[in-house]
């Protein structure tokens, strides 16, 4: 799910130096943040409005079209990883946004299931755990490439074991898929953060940051919200 960096600090030669380097990558940093944050704030009110309107919950969790939205995230992943290089900065940001809605689709169930107080507060939780992670990725001097290949393979190890307990239901295996996974994603935190900030180096050009920019955003997003998501199935208080 998340995003492997596409270049390192390999090369001394980059175009920018200095304080035009400092200051790009300052405003490139924040367009990345705000970015993410937006596609929070939309999946955050699709959720909040898709759970709170029978009409629209009860036909989409009430029947088979359940399985389609639970995966419709995965599947709108996969899509925009193959074509990223193919589209524009432009679409490669509305797809972004697409997905964003998508997200919250499928993330709506959780207002059916957990209390409103429960989810804000495992939010601010995530939320503070998620930014001491990314602050480390962008302050640190240590080169956390070697540590890449372990948190792809924690992933995907991830993923399997979530999609094998959908059929499953074990309680144990959710509980030990929520605890690995929580500490895979705050890792993939940190390395996110320290390749989208190190790919900008060596990638000058607006169109190109900005598509970089795009799916920097996609990364953490999608660290964020499987550190919320996990966190909230360990600790999250359910309504009576």
């Amino acid at each position: 799910m998340a995003l492997q960096p596409q270049s390192r600090w390999s090369n001394p030669a980059s175009t920018l130096a200095g304080p035009a380097l400092d200051e790009g990558l300052r405003k490139h940093m924040l367009r990345v943040y705000n970015y993410m944050g937006l596609g929070l704030v939309i999946t955050g009110l699709v959720a909040f409005f898709v759970g709170s309107t029978p009409a629209l919950y009860v036909p989409i969790f009430g029947s088979p079209l359940k399985w389609v939205v639970m995966f419709a995230p995965l599947a709108f992943v996969m899509f925009f990883s193959f074509k990223v290089n193919s589209i524009s900065a432009g679409a490669a940001q509305t797809m972004f946004w697409a997905f964003c809605a998508v997200m919250g689709l499928s993330m709506a169930s959780i207002f059916l299931v957990f209390t409103g107080a429960s989810i804000a507060r495992t939010f601010f939780i995530s939320a503070a755990m998620f930014g001491v992670m990314s602050l480390y990725g962008y302050t640190t001097k240590t080169d956390l490439t070697k540590f890449g290949s372990f948190l792809i393979m924690g992933l995907i190890g991830v993923v399997i074991a979530s999609i094998v307990n959908i059929f499953l239901g074990s309680s144990m295996l959710q509980f030990a898929v929520s605890v690995v996974g929580i500490l895979v994603f705050l890792g993939l935190t940190t390395w996110d953060t320290q390749s989208i900030k190190e790919q900008y180096a060596e990638n000058a050009g607006a169109e190109a940051n900005q598509k970089l920019a795009v799916m920097g955003a996609l990364s953490l997003y999608l660290s964020f919200i499987n550190i919320f998501q996990l966190l909230l199935s360990l600790t999250g208080q359910t309504e009576e």
